[in-house]
């Protein structure tokens, strides 16, 4: 049995790492809702984007010329965008997207250019030898919209250039505070979404200048980056909701092994009364008995 000195030690040294998890959380907790308020900001964005190439698509005439990020051929090469966090201490998050990735790189039956967004990502690829075209890190708490830019530069000009014939984003996509589930989705060639006949007669007749084409090519290449601006977005969100959760649980779990140790603690200290009183009870019957 440990003694009251070695008990008295892990309780502080858990009492101590519970202030530090204590404060993880509070920092998580207000990053989380500054997380939240950017990601849910800027889905209505997005949905404003898609909405807005069903219709360039719908006012194409036939026989226009398509764009290249639409262009679909023979899939011979795939690239793959998988986003982790740079930091750990999230709970599973990053375990669940890295499963989702490696699902995806064991079932593809075709060669996969990888591009990292996350050190936890990169360096678990690494470490298994395979081989990245690229990886962004560090990309902070509150990325730029231009620190995409890079980002989709690499996919695009892969995909243009014939190097890879279709690619897909890995990422976790936030729920809610206690749910974050790992997606992934096609990022190119890109897919206009249909109008559906309800949307057709509600939706309102725009006239585009210079032409739907135009403007349509134009917007591709936006498109792509907002997609991986979505999805970082999604994945900080992730994070620091996952990583409140995490600590909130070290903390109930530090709780409970203090109130373990302590009650050790108690039972030990009674347990080492008891033998002292019996040792100067024994004592003072010897002293009686040798008189």
């Amino acid at each position: 049995m440990a003694s009251l000195r070695d008990i008295r030690r892990r309780i502080r040294a858990v009492r101590n790492l519970q202030q530090i998890t204590k404060a993880m959380e509070l920092v998580a907790a207000s990053r989380m809702r500054r997380a939240q308020q950017r990601v849910l900001a800027s889905r209505p964005y997005e949905t404003a984007m898609r909405t807005m190439i069903a219709q360039l698509g719908a006012a194409r005439r036939d026989g226009e010329a398509r764009h290249p990020l639409l262009a679909r051929r023979p899939v011979r090469n795939l690239g793959l965008v998988m986003l982790t966090t740079d930091r750990g201490l999230c709970g599973a998050l990053n375990t669940n997207v890295i499963r989702r990735a490696t699902e995806f790189l064991l079932e593809a039956e075709q060669p996969v250019e990888v591009v990292t967004i996350g050190r936890k990502g990169q360096d678990f690829l690494v470490r298994r030898g395979r081989k990245l075209r690229a990886t962004f890190t560090q990309l902070g708490d509150a990325p730029d919209y231009m620190a995409i830019v890079p980002i989709a530069r690499v996919v695009i000009d892969d995909f243009t250039s014939g190097a890879i014939d279709a690619a897909y984003l890995v990422f976790p996509r936030f729920i809610n505070t206690v749910v974050q589930r790992p997606e992934l989705v096609q990022l190119l060639p890109i897919t206009p979404p249909t109008l559906s006949e309800a949307e057709r007669r509600r939706g309102v007749e725009y006239i585009f200048e210079p032409d739907p084409e135009a403007i349509l090519n134009a917007l591709l290449p936006r498109f792509v980056e907002v997609e991986i601006y979505q999805a970082v977005l999604e994945t900080i969100a992730s994070e620091q909701s996952a990583r409140m959760v995490a600590m909130r649980n070290a903390n109930d779990n530090a709780s409970e092994l203090i109130a373990t140790l302590t009650l050790t603690y108690n039972q030990a200290r009674q347990a080492a009364i008891t033998r002292e009183v019996l040792e100067i009870a024994s004592a003072a019957e010897a002293m009686a008995a040798r008189d």
